[in-house]
């Protein structure tokens, strides 16, 4: 089989980098409601997925900090969303957004519900959101709440949202589960790039923190330059109109 640029090694220095680039990230806000979360004028990187899908361990794992993300002992319980920031201290360049796990049979149906709203509105009205992220167990593949997303989110991803699927715990697979798993997965992505992950392992970490470092520093290059515009042409607007 002839693997897909998503799945080719990246440059061990642009690989170093990048690691270099996410290891910077560090804790900005908490929030139990969407209208907490504050606006932000940086491109944003969501981590969706299934509760115990390894989302905590694949953000700990591309930042190098073991307990940035808040990995509960009861899946589905850590209801808050998460920012962190990226880049130098003085001038961050990006935001990663740690979004509650999804799914999970403990957690009463009524919170499930809630937060699956909040989720919704955030995926879809979030103004500076630039990529999502969604983790699914590679043994498992795409569940239904899984495909649920990615309906939700066709019309984003399709007006040029970012998209990535990681198949986590890809250790548990042998080569050909592993091959089976990818080819399964892009068939069903709608357009997004699939990579299989393994924090245990390190498969992938590399070509995934180059890839949406990558993704994010272009987005926020074009929100610079696209600020810069704006301002650019506020006195025109501004100047008096031309006597008749």
């Amino acid at each position: 089989m002839t693997v897909s640029s998503a799945s080719l090694h990246a440059d061990p220095l642009e690989a170093k980098k990048a690691l270099g680039w996410w290891h910077t990230a560090r804790f900005m806000i908490t929030a139990a409601q969407l209208n907490q979360v504050p606006p932000i004028d940086l491109p944003e990187v969501a981590f969706v997925g299934r509760s115990n899908a390894g989302k905590s361990t694949c953000i700990n794992t591309l930042t190098q900090q073991r307990q940035l993300a808040f990995a509960s002992k009861t899946p589905g319980r850590t209801q808050h969303i998460n920012l962190f920031a990226l880049g130098p201290k003085e001038a961050p360049q990006a935001v990663l957004a740690d979004l509650p796990g999804y799914g999970y049979a403990a957690v009463p149906q009524q919170d499930k519900l809630r937060w699956q709203r909040v989720m919704a509105n955030y995926l879809l009205s979030r103004p500076n959101l630039s990529a999502i992220v969604l983790l699914c167990d590679s043994r498992l593949g795409l569940t239904e709440l899984d495909e649920a997303l990615l309906e939700m989110i066709r019309p984003r991803v399709e007006a040029g949202l970012r998209f990535l699927v990681l198949l986590t715990k890809a250790d548990k697979l042998n080569r050909t589960e592993q091959t089976k798993a990818l080819q399964i997965t892009r068939l069903n992505a709608g357009g997004g790039q699939v990579h299989l992950f393994s924090a245990l392992k390190k498969q992938g970490v590399s070509d995934v923190a180059v890839l949406l470092r990558d993704w994010l520093l272009e987005d926020a290059q074009q929100m610079v330059a696209a600020s810069e515009n704006t301002e650019a042409a506020v006195p025109q607007e501004q100047g008096s109109a031309p006597e008749a």
